[in-house]
């Protein structure tokens, strides 16, 4: 197999289809681990590729513990390689085409409610109050914002100082796909954000720093793996092991929640579908039920 056909199909990804460093990685890694498997079927040529060779792959994929989402990404995944194989005359035809990609199971994300998300930020101030060192604040910022704006663990880590309006108390961040959108915080986040650099990063910062706004004690741009760290230690606050992006659902839940509709939500997350939107809100029941009564006219 060649490695050039990975090379121009890994540049396709970059300067055509503009996709992130993390899902070129994730595509170029299935194309990897599809050929391997090919490889030790015996086959040597692209030309030869059929697609008794992807269910083949996809197959002993499964048998190894791949779920159901892990399947279903790995099937757009190969698609997209034989669409663009086949548009480039590598291979004879599309013959990913015919993958139907498995509906993944929608499952509801766990969510804080309003008790336990207070509990969380309370326990970070106090501790800020008790000690207000760099670290604190910063930590404590790093959940105010997760919480009040909903913004992926990704865009907060990529944040600049010249990113945050404080006169409009928004935060401008890089979404998936390069895409560029305006996120709103509270007056909580914003004092937590306007605490930490004036008083924390300060105390982090060097000629490394740049522009980054939450930084480690190095003085580089905390990276994600750290953020989730201070993610998880707040957490103990109420005995959850929540990720950062339990966080994301829970803001957005919180807005349904407190009147906003499903669009702005969409909005302020930053999802391309509404349907995306949907499966990362869990309103109540009672929720429910005093939306309904305001609304239907036979309530």
């Amino acid at each position: 197999m060649s490695i050039d056909l990975v090379s121009k199909y890994e540049e396709h990804l970059v300067l055509v289809r503009n996709l992130s460093d993390n899902s070129i990685r994730g595509y170029v890694s299935d194309l990897n681990s599809f050929l391997d498997h090919v490889n030790k079927l015996g086959v040597t040529e692209f030309k030869e590729l059929e697609i008794k060779h992807i269910r083949n792959w996809l197959g002993y994929l499964q048998t190894n513990g791949a779920s159901r989402a892990t399947l279903a990404r790995r099937i757009v995944s190969i698609r997209a390689f034989t669409f663009w194989a086949s548009s480039q005359g590598w291979i004879g035809s599309d013959i990913g085409a015919a993958l139907e990609i498995p509906k993944p199971e929608k499952r509801l994300p766990e969510v804080l409610n309003q008790s336990e998300a207070l509990t969380v930020v309370e326990s970070m101030q106090t501790r800020v109050n008790e000690e207000p060192n760099a670290e604190n604040l910063r930590n404590l910022a790093i959940i105010e914002i997760l919480y009040a704006s909903g913004i992926r663990i990704s865009e907060l880590c990529g944040l600049d100082v010249n990113h945050i309006d404080f006169g409009r108390n928004t935060l401008q961040v890089l979404g998936k796909g390069n895409k560029e959108r305006v996120v709103p915080m509270g007056i909580p986040a914003a004092r937590a954000l306007d605490n930490y650099l004036k008083s924390g990063r300060p105390e982090f910062a060097n000629e490394k720093s740049e522009r980054a706004v939450f930084l480690g004690a190095r003085g580089k741009r905390i990276d994600q793996r750290m953020a989730r760290e201070i993610v998880y230690d707040a957490m103990q606050a109420i005995g959850s092991e929540m990720s950062p992006h339990g966080l994301r659902h829970t803001a957005a839940t919180h807005l349904l929640e407190g009147g906003a509709d499903l669009r702005t939500v969409q909005e302020i997350l930053g999802h391309s579908s509404l349907s995306t939107t949907q499966i990362y809100t869990h309103v109540s029941p009672e929720r429910l039920k005093e939306a309904y009564k305001q609304a239907h006219p036979r309530a």
